[in-house]
């Protein structure tokens, strides 16, 4: 998630360069690298001498946001991004559309669409679905419906992020090139953990699940995660992200023995409501100096459990910022939910 790579001709800036690179969750500015503009306030120049309002930036180097619009329940036909995918093509040269955020309060049909398009989208490399500042609408309402058709219809896409999950489905698929892959939700379903799990990414480097809360979708289990833990279908993962959990403390316990543990570079646990119970069995299970990043952000570990975790991992950067050590005031809780 660098912001600092320079990107080359057809190339994208590096697209996930830490798990520590806190997303914009409150606001519509970057993605993939790359400053976000919008298709429809583009103002472009029908006599051909700019490539609209791209900040000064070559269209190249643009994520263009493009608008569904679709809530669950709506039809399709109410759907904007057919038209501001042909107004961007009109304007844009197919090979210089690298990067596409889809906003509109939900992406229920940009799948579908988008895959309809890939023809003429031959580039297309990163894509956002629900790529809306929760200022704006509540995390939890972000409309959804199935995304393996975006995967299916881009074998080179190398980047999907998505934000909510009213609605998400995902089937098993085999991708060859995608190398990030993320969900930012405030409750992740089992069956979508479950897809993940079973599909095929040999060169994914970082997966990240914001497992999120039961009341807000978030119905999986431990054993839903069984496939991730394992790491058999993920040779090329450095960054694993299992956040914003309010089962932190069994993800934690879980990744003790977890054999995807052994080839990462960086882990994060943060988010979530993560207690000394939950830290205590990482610990006590296989070594983690290997690591070069321990995400713990927003945690409830007392005082004497964060000095320990320093002890034990001396030469791994371990960000413990947003300590919560007083829980006389309540239980532990999450980042993200509603």
């Amino acid at each position: 998630m660098s912001e600092t790579s320079e990107a080359g001709a057809g190339t994208l800036p590096d697209p996930g360069a830490t798990l520590l690179a806190d997303p914009d969750i409150y606001g519509n500015e970057r993605f993939a690298g790359l400053p976000v503009r919008s298709v429809d306030e583009a103002g472009w120049d029908t006599g051909g001498d700019t490539d609209g309002d791209t900040g000064g930036e070559p269209s190249g180097r643009v994520a263009w946001m493009v608008t569904d619009g679709t809530e669950p329940g709506s039809s399709r036909g109410e759907s904007d991004l057919p038209r501001e995918l042909d107004e961007l093509l009109e304007n844009v040269a197919p090979g210089d559309v690298r990067a596409l955020a889809v906003t509109g309060y939900g992406a229920v049909d940009a799948p579908l669409i988008l895959a309809e398009y890939a023809a003429r989208l031959p580039a297309l490399t990163a894509v956002f679905l629900g790529f809306i500042g929760i200022e704006q609408w509540e995390m939890s309402w972000i409309g959804h419906g199935d995304i393996t058709p975006v995967l299916e219809a881009y074998p080179r896409l190398e980047r999907l992020e998505v934000r909510g999950s009213d609605g998400l489905t995902l089937r098993p698929v085999t991708h060859e090139h995608l190398r990030v892959l993320r969900f930012e939700t405030g409750g992740l379903p089992g069956a979508v953990v479950r897809a993940v799990g079973a599909s095929d990414f040999p060169a994914l480097e970082h997966l990240e699940l914001w497992l999120g809360s039961e009341g807000y979708y978030g119905d999986h289990t431990m054993e839903d995660l069984d496939d991730v833990f394992s790491g058999a279908r993920l040779p090329a993962l450095r960054r694993l992200g299992l956040r914003n959990s309010e089962q932190q403390d069994a993800v934690a316990a879980a990744l003790a023995t977890a054999p995807v543990v052994a080839g990462l570079d960086e882990l994060s646990l943060g988010q979530g409501a993560l207690t000394d119970r939950g830290m205590e069995a990482l610990l006590g299970g296989q070594p983690l100096t290997h690591l070069r990043v321990l995400d713990l952000r927003h945690h409830f570990l007392s005082r004497a459990m964060a000095d320990r975790v320093r002890r034990a991992l001396p030469g791994v950067a371990i960000d413990l910022t947003g300590p919560r050590f007083d829980l006389s005031d309540g239980r532990p809780y999450i980042t993200v939910a509603e």
